[in-house]
């Protein structure tokens, strides 16, 4: 049997297992998904205990993702971004990647939005913002990053060869850009938007990274407004599918995760 995981603090709200575990019953595949609270004091211990037990992959989630990049040898994108959500043990060394950005891309994809074509606003500066505006850039997408604080977003922004703005300034710049995405945490754990309703245009294509809940603030503001909307089901989604292909060299099965996964969170 195949073991793989989730390595965090805390991870038992975590939707991984029935994502990963729906793709192995479609494809057939020996294996369990389990969930590993660790912890911070002891999370090298914790890599090398997974490696020493055989365990064949690890996700990675809060508050480890920067804190494992010295335990583990990042491939080139998981190094720019600064962060790891994904460890490969099949080599002599753990590997590390991360497939953020790659589930965000696949996100936009699935929904036929093209960000090389577009001229993004990316509002957040944290890790989810980087992974995202990284994407953004190599996809080819003109990218600008508002952050309530300005100075972590002017950094960012820095670091993405972007522009950086505080949030304030988004009603000014929203007029220019036809991709918004909200990598921030607002509208998890309260009914509001980081940015005003009044900045939705039908022309544009709106992303949450949020996906509890499904419907936030943000987007019911943007599909008022006839945006495209996706919600941040899809980004968690391609994120787990990369890893799954990345660990077991087959395609996934993404319509019978994307049901375990909705199925989830409809329950949560």
């Amino acid at each position: 049997m195949e073991v793989y995981g989730l390595v965090g603090n805390p991870v038992g709200h975590s939707v991984s297992p029935a994502l990963h575990e729906a793709a192995y019953e479609a494809r057939g595949l020996d294996a369990r998904y389990v969930t590993l609270e660790t912890d911070p004091n002891r999370l090298g211990a914790a890599i090398e205990g997974a490696a020493a037990l055989g365990i064949d992959g690890l996700n990675v989630t809060i508050p480890f993702k920067e804190a494992v990049l010295e335990l583990v040898e990042p491939d080139e994108t998981a190094a720019k971004i600064g962060a790891v959500n994904t460890i490969d043990f099949s080599g002599e060394t753990p590997t590390g990647h991360n497939t953020d950005a790659a589930g965000a891309r696949r996100a936009l994809t699935h929904h036929d939005v093209d960000p090389g074509e577009r001229t993004a606003l990316l509002i957040g500066a944290g890790g989810a913002a980087r992974a995202i505006g990284f994407m953004l850039v190599e996809a080819g997408a003109t990218v600008h990053v508002a952050n309530r604080t300005a100075s972590r977003a002017e950094s960012l922004a820095a670091d993405l060869d972007a522009t950086g703005h505080p949030l304030d300034a988004v009603p000014e710049i929203a007029p220019g850009t036809d991709l918004l995405i909200n990598a921030t945490s607002v509208g998890m754990e309260s009914d509001r938007s980081p940015v005003p309703a009044s900045i939705f245009r039908p022309e544009m294509a709106v992303m949450d990274a949020v996906y509890t809940p499904l419907e936030t603030r943000f987007l019911r503001d943007a599909a008022a407004a006839g945006a495209q909307t996706i919600d941040g089901a899809w980004m968690l989604l391609y994120q787990g599918v990369a890893a799954f292909e990345r660990w077991t060299g087959q395609n996934a099965p993404v319509e019978a995760m994307n049901r375990a996964l909705r199925a989830e969170l409809g329950a949560a």
